[in-house]
């Protein structure tokens, strides 16, 4: 299995077993939401992956008030194994990833000065936002789990930091001639 939706979901189950509902809640509690793509079909596909691959198991099924019953999962050994190989992997090889702003900004010429500059000012903007949110959800995580546990958001923090630090260093260049535009842009 090649989602990382399905690495959530081992992640999660190693702490605990768990029903699908109550993992959505906490990747988006734990705000990973922002590193998985987190739907309800989604990560109910997942789960049934994981189960054709023997890496979780069905543990029991509970009903709460009115609710429809849920079922509730758990890793297998097989599973923490695989989870482990895969983790061990994705932190120690570098892949290439194919981002989407690496792609517009390839051809940020196109806009021409002002509005390579406009289109960058919004996306700063939309950046500093971001990274305050982030901020204080890490700030919030840091108050009910270790920080072991959400070492992720600083990595985004940082990442978003990053880009913020280097679309402000282009906006400057456009906006000062450092970065001149070829002729009849």
């Amino acid at each position: 299995m090649k989602n990382p939706l399905g690495m959530a979901v081992l992640g999660l189950l190693l702490e605990s077993p768990l029903h699908p509902h109550a993992m959505a809640a906490t990747l988006r509690e734990r705000g990973l939401d922002r590193a998985f793509k987190v739907t309800t079909g989604s990560l109910y596909d997942v789960v049934r992956a994981l189960m054709r691959e023997g890496w979780i198991e069905a543990r029991e099924t509970v009903k709460v008030g009115a609710r429809p019953e849920r079922t509730v999962y758990g890793l297998t050994e097989a599973g923490r194994e695989e989870f482990t190989r895969w983790v061990d992997r994705l932190v120690r090889e570098p892949q290439p990833e194919f981002p989407k702003f690496l792609s517009a900004v390839s051809y940020l010429g196109a806009l021409g000065p002002g509005g390579a500059v406009e289109a960058l000012r919004g996306r700063a903007e939309r950046l500093r936002a971001s990274l305050e949110e982030m901020r204080g959800s890490h700030r919030d995580a840091l108050e009910q789990v270790p920080r072991l546990f959400v070492v992720e958001v600083e990595y985004a923090v940082r990442m978003a930091e990053a880009e913020l630090g280097w679309v402000e260093e282009i906006i400057g260049g456009v906006e000062s001639g450092r970065l001149p535009w070829p002729e009849g842009s």
